[in-house]
């Protein structure tokens, strides 16, 4: 599986043919990808790729400023610095940013192919509550059901808040906690009830029903918990 690091752009050798042969390589990957119906992890890659594209574009000058430069004279009595950007970084820059033009259409592209494949899925699932739901619904179970391989996943779940330099986000961490083929006694009220049981908790349950088959870890898990998210935080 091919990989674009994070630091892709600047990392080795900066080229704008040598760059632009390990994009089109990863992105030809990702479609690949999303052609399977896999969405994660290339999907949620692609955003982190653009969002760094975007920082560095708007911060073109910061960037710039933190090239290596010569010193052409000191005044300490005014205690000042003058400096002059050494002549290759101005080429360098020019690479960067042909870079930068290139990739940032290319990985919106690639995006727009992975919020297609998001939505479909999305048409595909339910979101609904088992059973009474108690004032607390930040953690509890889900149950994921895959109609057409007849198994229900019951996962933990835990969300959280988290802030980014740019906002902030509500993160779930999951947790598979048991598998259940589907039958007339495994209905979703049963398996609250063993819940229940294990741990004497009346734990927020819900139930997420897929009407059709995705790859369960690459797409239908990643998209249930954003879901579910959504779902219980309105």
């Amino acid at each position: 599986m091919i990989d674009l690091k994070q630091d892709w752009l600047t990392e080795g050798h900066i080229d704008f043919e040598y760059k632009k042969y390990l994009l089109l390589a990863y992105l030809q990957q990702v479609e690949q990808e999303f052609d399977a119906k896999k969405l994660y992890p290339k999907f949620s890659e692609l955003m982190e790729h653009y969002r760094n594209m975007e920082i560095l574009h708007e911060q073109k000058k910061i960037a710039q400023n933190s090239f290596p430069k010569e010193i052409t004279s000191l005044d300490f009595e005014r205690f000042k610095v003058e400096y002059k950007t050494l002549g290759h970084d101005a080429e360098l820059i020019k690479e960067i940013d042909e870079i930068v033009a290139f990739a940032m259409p290319e990985f919106k592209n690639k995006m727009s192919l992975g919020k297609e494949l998001f939505e479909e899925v999305e048409d595909k699932v339910e979101v609904f509550p088992v059973g009474l739901i108690p004032l607390k619904v930040e953690e509890g179970y889900f149950m994921l059901s895959d109609f057409v391989r007849r198994m229900i996943n019951v996962y933990q779940y835990n969300i959280t808040i988290f802030e980014s330099a740019f906002e902030k986000f509500r993160g779930i961490h999951t947790t598979l906690v048991n598998q259940y083929e589907m039958s007339i006694s495994n209905t979703y009220q049963n398996i609250k009830y063993e819940l229940i049981r294990d741990t004497k908790l009346m734990p927020a349950t819900y139930a997420l029903e897929f009407k059709e088959t995705f790859p369960l870890n690459e797409t239908m898990l990643p998209v249930a918990k954003r879901m579910l998210v959504r779902y219980v935080t309105v």
